[in-house]
């Protein structure tokens, strides 16, 4: 392993984390209706823990209703249930072959609650990149240490300085993805 694979690999681990957080933040809800909000309820299938969206087509029908069509119109009572007790604060009703998921404003203390878990989220995903970075200078002086590496301490500063670089750049990353976040969250 040579410098430019460890900042290669680390780079790329800051990566995931910044799409594991976006991930995390399409399932926040901010009053506006996206399919994202019911996607990973799971619903107890014939025994088996399944998620919503493998079940059912999931759509938009305005900005504060989904609609939930099961492929198997047998679940449907199932998926009410799923998503009552899923505790996103939505109410479904079935009706006809589908399920309406009415998507009610927040209220202020909710937000407030919402903006502080979104918050909390990111400093959950800063703190794997701060990881990612101490994983990343030990290989570095993993690499130093080993004569065999052929690695100069300039090379090894270098690759440090680089490292520390992807820091600044995904936590900052992080920052603007909770500032649009909380913005979504506080607009009425």
């Amino acid at each position: 392993m040579d410098i430019d694979t460890v900042l290669l690999e680390t780079e790329d681990r800051m990566n995931t984390s910044i799409d594991y957080y976006q991930r995390e933040l399409r399932g926040v809800r901010t009053g506006r209706a996206t399919t994202a909000l019911v996607e990973y309820v799971k619903v107890d299938y014939y025994g088996s823990s399944t998620d919503l969206r493998e079940l059912a087509g999931i759509t938009v029908a305005d900005a504060t209703t989904l609609v939930v069509k099961p492929f198997d119109p047998g679940s449907k009572g199932e998926i009410v249930k799923a998503i009552e007790s899923s505790g996103i604060g939505v109410r479904a009703v079935a009706e006809g072959n589908a399920v309406r998921v009415s998507v009610p404003a927040p209220s202020s203390d909710r937000r407030k609650q919402l903006v502080t878990q979104v918050r909390k989220m990111a400093e959950e995903s800063k703190v794997v990149v701060r990881n990612e970075r101490r994983d990343a200078n030990k290989s570095i002086d993993g690499l130093l240490a080993d004569k065999k590496a052929g690695v100069t301490e300039d090379q090894a500063k270098g690759a440090k300085e680089s490292v520390d670089d992807l820091t600044k750049q995904y936590t900052a990353k992080i920052d603007a993805l909770m500032e649009k976040k909380v913005a979504e969250i506080e607009e009425i």
